[in-house]
Formats: C-alpha cells, sequence, structure tokens
C-alpha cells in the first residue's frame, strides 16, 4: 500500500509539473483579439505592415474583421469582436450613446479623393469644391460608383451629396449604381463601367488595378477622413478581452505606435497621418 500511494503521488506531481508546463504556453496562445475594422485599414495595407509590428512589440496576435464601418460597428454590438477600428465619427459616437463602448480614442486621419476617368464626361478634374464636382455628375448624368454599404466612405458620399442640396435618395437616377460591397470591387467597377467614385486616399495609393482611373477632386475640408478605436463594453459583453483590447489601444496611440503608422508609405508618401493627441479629433 505504501508503494501504491508513493505511485500516486508520483503520478500527481508528475500532472502537476505537466499543467504548470503547459499553463505559459496556453496563455500565450491566447493573446489573441478581434478588431473589427473598416475595410480601407485593411485594402490600403496598413495591417499588413502593422499587425507584425504589434504581434513583436505587445505579443498579441490580431485577427482582423474587415467590413463596412456600419458592419464593424453591428458585429461589436453583438460582442463578436473586442475592438473597433473605424472611421465614421457619427456613427462612432451613437456606438458610444448605446453604451456599446466607454470611450472613443482618435487614432489618425487621411482625406478622401473623387476619382474618375482620364476623359472626365462630367468635366470636373482638378476643382477644388466636391459640392460643384458631384452637381456636374449629376447635370451631365456621368456614371457614379457608391458603395452603398453603411461604410465609412458610403456615410461620407452620401454626407457630401447632402451638403452640395442633392438627395440622392430621389434625384439619382441609372448614372448613380450602388453595388452594395467594399472599396476594392467598387474601384473595380468604377474602373470597368468609365465611372466617378469616392475612395479614402490610402487605399487608391495601395490600389493596383487603376485603369483609366485618376484623381479629379481633392483637397475640399470636408473631403476629411478621421479614424477612431473603441474597446467593446466589457460590462455589456463579458466575453470581451478586456486587457488585451486595452493593451493594443494604447500601443496605438502611443507615440511608438503613432510613429509606427506615420512611417507607414509608399512611393514616398504617407497613408495615415497620426493624430491621437488631437483635441476633438
Amino acid at each position: 500500500m505504501i508503494f501504491i500511494h508513493t505511485r500516486r503521488t508520483l503520478i500527481a506531481i508528475a500532472a502537476l509539473g505537466l499543467v504548470l508546463a503547459v499553463a505559459p504556453t496556453m496563455a500565450q496562445e491566447d493573446r489573441s483579439i478581434v478588431v473589427a475594422s473598416t475595410t480601407s485599414t485593411q485594402d490600403s495595407g496598413l495591417f499588413d505592415y502593422l499587425l507584425p509590428i504589434i504581434k513583436q512589440k505587445t505579443g498579441i496576435t490580431v485577427k482582423v474583421v474587415a467590413q463596412g464601418t456600419g458592419q464593424a460597428l453591428d458585429t461589436a454590438r453583438r460582442g463578436d469582436a473586442d475592438v473597433v477600428f473605424v472611421h465614421a465619427k457619427a456613427e462612432e459616437l451613437k456606438f458610444l450613446a448605446e453604451g456599446e463602448s466607454l470611450k472613443r480614442y482618435p487614432v489618425m486621419y487621411n482625406d478622401f479623393v473623387l476619382l474618375g476617368p482620364k476623359n472626365d464626361p462630367a468635366g470636373v478634374a482638378g476643382m477644388k469644391d466636391i459640392g460643384h464636382a458631384l452637381r456636374g455628375i449629376k447635370d451631365r448624368r456621368a456614371s457614379f460608383i457608391s458603395r452603398g454599404d453603411r461604410s465609412g466612405t458610403h456615410v461620407a458620399e452620401l454626407a457630401l451629396w447632402k451638403d452640395t442640396g442633392i438627395d440622392i435618395d430621389t434625384e439619382k437616377g441609372s448614372w448613380y449604381k450602388s453595388i452594395g460591397q467594399g472599396m476594392g470591387a467598387a474601384l473595380n467597377t468604377a474602373s470597368a463601367s468609365n465611372a466617378y467614385v469616392l475612395c479614402d486616399r490610402a487605399t487608391w495609393l495601395h490600389f493596383r488595378n487603376k485603369g483609366e482611373l485618376q484623381i479629379a477632386v481633392e483637397g475640399d475640408r470636408r473631403m476629411f477622413n478621421q479614424y477612431g478605436v473603441m474597446l467593446v463594453n466589457p460590462d455589456k459583453h463579458p466575453n470581451v478581452k478586456k486587457l488585451l483590447g486595452q493593451e493594443f489601444i494604447n500601443y496605438l496611440i502611443s507615440p511608438a505606435g503613432q510613429n509606427d503608422i506615420a512611417n507607414y508609405e509608399i512611393d514616398g508618401q504617407p497613408l495615415f497621418y497620426p493624430n491621437a493627441n488631437q483635441a476633438g479629433a
């Protein structure tokens, strides 16, 4: 019996040692979060550049669900993401007001550009007033591609039509095509159909299939494009990885993270400009 007891003790000690040896590995494997983010951060190549840096500096593996901003926020509302990283401030503030997050952090900005075919059927190339350009497209019934997917870019497009005094829901015709797809698909459709399209500058710079598209209008202050990040409220969604999610956010808004974002360039041109410390951003 003494031998049996000793044997059992040894087995128990060995099992405990195995658990202790495996526990750190399990903890490391669990250092992952889900980020619901706009397609522009994906299509611009930012995540391909930034996520390996985040992994190296924090040990966090980031799994990105790339969707339009509206869909990304809905994913977070279901508790299917730990963090949202999007670009439609009004929608982000609504998300906060609903208690789906407790704080919004500005991260970076760039701008939107109006793209169009090189033959410029609407005669808007070189304009600095986006309102005049959109009215010219409508009046000449030049083809326009809308994402139509509740993304940050779609929200910005609708706001620009409204600011121009055009109720696009009632005034659109066959010239206005809403495709309900992401930025890459919208660019490909515009390129193939000799059409105009609104795009964030970063995705445009990263886009390879430019075809006959070129920048027609840029530089209007109304085309400013701000990005924000929020931790999903763990009180409403207990499965949210609060500590890891906040660590990811803290990196993005830290001097090191802001510097890494600023260093993402294509052909020497920055795609995003960090502004985490800018009041009111």
